[in-house]
């Protein structure tokens, strides 16, 4: 035993002596120079490049054995070298562990690049300059190193291989690397600066940390550094992981990765923060293959002009990829954010490289949507406070990236329930929709002033950015390819009631059409047909509508809030069109022309025959036994309305009562709601033969006239014209006495009207104006 101890010992002692020697030799008769000439062919013969060492090349035997490169630059083999070099360092260091060497073994004790630098570069054609680079290597082969630091006097048989290579580093580090990017394809010039990675304990067994920092730009002109223009994009990256490697089968794996970026879109803009967390992220190099496990990304961004402070967002998901097969699935899905935002789904992804398409499922649980348009730029000034305060979906959803559709939407706005589908265009050309509802309330959603802040991107910027004044989208409707149907049971607009009203919606190449619109309303029906043209600079409007047999006294009560004067069935038809996109410009030039008749019609709650009848009975001296109704029914009420550049007129109004015919014309200019109107109501004859009218009184008109506008108060709208009725009754009786009495006539008239109660009996003159007011006001 003691003798195997001294042997062991000796030996020992033996291969120290051995070792310093060679120490001693190598430092004292090598010098590393003479390695270069070596190196740069080795170089040149594996990968073709062009290497210049102009710096010394540096050996240490203490603590560690080690070998540094200073001042290297390599060029592509068709560059010239007065040109940027493909790649650059400053300063490159590998050093190996000592006592492994004893155990016939190459353990890399530490790697170190400072310094480096690459200049990539792609074409007009999207070839790269560092791929012949990549492809040669793939032809040397994995057996092209055996011979690379073969010193050049062992030959071409140099046997490197006796010593077998241990991939355990103990620390790598990448220091200050910079990688520029030239794409001329994009026209986008790329950089990666103060690029720094560090690792510990490096192999392919375990996992072990990994630390990368870096500062990314991106300028969108080829020349922007050279006119020293700011970067369009600026971007701060962190890494922090744990890497494990599987070389074997070419695995290359994340453990509790975070990746934070803290991104400036512009110089001015504020900075958008993002963090993506993975519990696992497996990369199969060979299958080319991606995995993500309990990935979160988490938002963190910021727009002073929409809203204050950083909007947090924050996104869980799975995903599978397979870049081969072009596939990826997003698995559980969860958006969460603030005012209630909590969304979930899955989404599968085809044609990935080619044509990307997506088909999965949507959800997004009730939240308040009015903060979220506010923050897109929109800001609603609704009638209804609450509007838009409750909002839910649940859909499948497909598409590609020019277009969207949810096929089978279920979508709850406030107290409304839709079922249907709806696709659109990314860039807003296209909207399509078939939906069936169950209430809605538009007052709610119309805005109380008439000013709309603008959008801010895509769909949204395109749909909403108008002026205040206007009306409609002109720019988005002029190259939006329209078709939606929509359905709902009931319906309120302007305080108005609609029964299971629907329309439809075509349109195309600036000009939109409604085909058809159909509406139970107020016991009758609505329906219409239009057509808005935006092909022009000035919108073009048309529409035909038709009502029939609507009950009048609801519609006047939901109007007015006060109790109708008038019953019957109104009918009306007609055309209009006009121009613009304004409401004051929509009404300056509308046209067209209306047909209006009442069946059935009746002034409520007074019955001016009966005023009348009693009224000639006085005159005549006789009084009325008749059972009078205690409403004014009409035997006929209709007119045919001219509307021209805003000013609607009628010049055939007639109003036909028992024992009273009234003929009418004016006109309403809706511009400013002025109005001037004329009536003359005749008495004719009636059943009750109390009421039996003097031939002289059929001639003899009572002429009201009712002026104003419709903001006034209405008690002073309507007046007993006495001056028209004068120069009538004057007139008359001209006719039957003959101009000698005249004067006479004139004389007994008095002041006009004034002296007609005393004729026709205290208050009866009163009594004929108060009548006549009911009927026109």
């Amino acid at each position: 035993m003691k003798q195997l101890l001294r042997i062991l010992l000796a030996a020992v002692g033996i291969l120290a002596i051995v070792a310093v020697a060679a120490v001693v030799y190598v430092t004292t008769f090598l010098d590393p120079e003479d390695f270069k000439p070596r190196l740069t062919a080795v170089v040149e013969e594996q990968t073709g490049l062009n290497l210049a060492l102009e710096g010394p090349i540096t050996w240490s035997f203490y603590p560690r054995i080690g070998v540094s490169v200073e001042q290297a630059r390599a060029w592509l083999p068709d560059q010239s070298r007065d040109s940027a070099a493909f790649a650059a360092i400053n300063r490159a260091e590998v050093s190996v562990a000592f006592g492994p060497l004893l155990r016939g073994e190459i353990a890399v004790d530490g790697l170190t690049l400072d310094g480096m630098r690459l200049n990539l570069e792609r074409d007009a054609e999207g070839e790269g300059n560092w791929e012949p680079l990549l492809e040669r290597l793939a032809e040397q082969g994995n057996g092209a190193a055996e011979t690379v630091l073969a010193p050049a006097s062992a030959g071409p048989n140099a046997d490197a291989g006796s010593l077998s290579v241990v991939l355990n580093i103990a620390s790598v580090e990448v220091k200050n690397a910079d990688i520029r990017f030239r794409d001329v394809q994009s026209q986008a010039l790329w950089r990666m600066q103060q690029l720094n990675i560090s690792g510990s304990n490096v192999n392919p067994v375990r996992a072990f940390p990994l630390k990368a920092m870096f500062t990314l730009t991106k300028h969108n002109r080829l020349d922007a550094e050279v006119l020293e223009r700011a970067p369009d994009i600026t971007s701060e990256v962190n890494l922090e992981t744990r890497v494990r490697l599987g070389l074997e089968e070419e695995l290359f794996v994340l453990e509790n990765m975070a990746l934070t970026t803290r991104t400036n879109i512009d110089a001015a803009s504020e900075p958008q923060q993002l963090s993506l967390k993975a519990a696992e992220l497996i990369a199969r190099m060979e299958d080319q293959q991606l995995t993500i496990r309990e990935g979160v990304l988490e938002a963190g961004l910021r727009n002073a002009e929409n809203w204050q402070g950083s909007l947090a967002l924050t996104l869980a998901f799975g995903l599978e990829g397979d870049w081969q097969a072009q596939t990826a699935q997003l698995k559980d899905l969860q958006l969460t954010g603030p005012d209630g935002l909590r969304a979930s789904g899955h989404l599968n992804v085809e044609q990935l490289r080619d044509a990307p398409s997506y088909r999965g499922q949507l959800t997004a649980a009730p939240f308040t949507l009015r903060p979220w348009l506010a923050r897109a730029g929109i800001t609603l000034v609704t009638q209804g406070e609450a509007a838009l305060s409750d909002v839910a979906m649940t859909s499948p959803i497909e598409g590609d990236a020019e277009q969207f559709s949810l096929p089978s939407l279920s979508l709850v706005v406030d107290e409304s329930t839709f079922t249907g589908e709806l696709s659109a265009a990314l860039d807003g050309t296209r909207l399509a929709f078939d939906l069936e509802g169950d209430r809605l309330n538009l007052d709610h959603y119309l805005p109380r002033a008439a000013t709309a802040e603008q959008a801010s991107r895509g769909f949204l910027r395109k749909a909403f950015a108008q002026s205040g004044e206007s009306l409609l989208p002109q720019a988005w409707l002029s190259e939006l390819a329209l078709e939606g149907d929509l359905s709902v049971g009931n319906l309120v607009l302007a305080g108005l009631t609609f029964n299971n009203p629907s329309l439809q919606l075509r349109g195309d190449n600036g000009v939109h059409q409604l085909t058809a619109f159909e509406s139970g309303f107020y016991e009758g029906e609505l329906n219409a047909t239009g057509q808005i043209d935006a092909t022009e600079s000035i919108l073009e409007w048309a529409l035909s509508p038709t009502i029939n047999n609507v009950q009048v006294a609801p519609l006047i009560e939901a109007i007015s809030e006060e109790t109708s004067p008038l019953r019957g069935r109104f009918n009306l038809s007609g055309d209009l069109t006009s121009l613009g996109n304004s409401r004051e410009s929509l009404l300056s030039n509308l046209n067209g022309e209306l047909t209006a008749r009442l069946n059935d019609g009746a002034i409520l709650e007074t019955n001016i025959s009966q005023q009348m009848c009693e009224l000639v009975a006085q005159l005549e001296g006789e009084g009325t036994l008749r059972d009078w109704h205690a409403d004014t029914r009409f035997e006929r009420f209709d007119g045919t309305f001219q509307v021209r550049n805003g000013v609607v007129g009628s010049d055939d109004l007639l109003i036909t009562l028992p024992g009273i015919d009234v003929q009418g014309e004016g006109e309403l200019n809706l511009t400013n709601l002025n109005f001037d109107t004329r009536a003359n109501a005749r008495l004719v004859d009636t059943a009750d033969a109390a009421c039996e009218v003097n031939p002289r009184l059929e001639q003899l008109p009572l002429p009201l006239r009712c002026e104003g506008n419709l903001s006034s108060e209405r008690a002073e709208w309507c007046r007993f014209d006495r001056e028209a009725f004068q120069t009538v009754v004057v007139d008359l009786l001209r006719e039957e006495a003959g101009s000698r009495v005249g004067e006479e006539i004139e004389e007994r008239l008095g002041e006009s009207l004034d002296q007609l109660d005393e004729r026709l009996g205290e208050g009866a003159g009163q009594q004929l104006r108060d009548g006549l007011r009911r009927l026109f006001n």
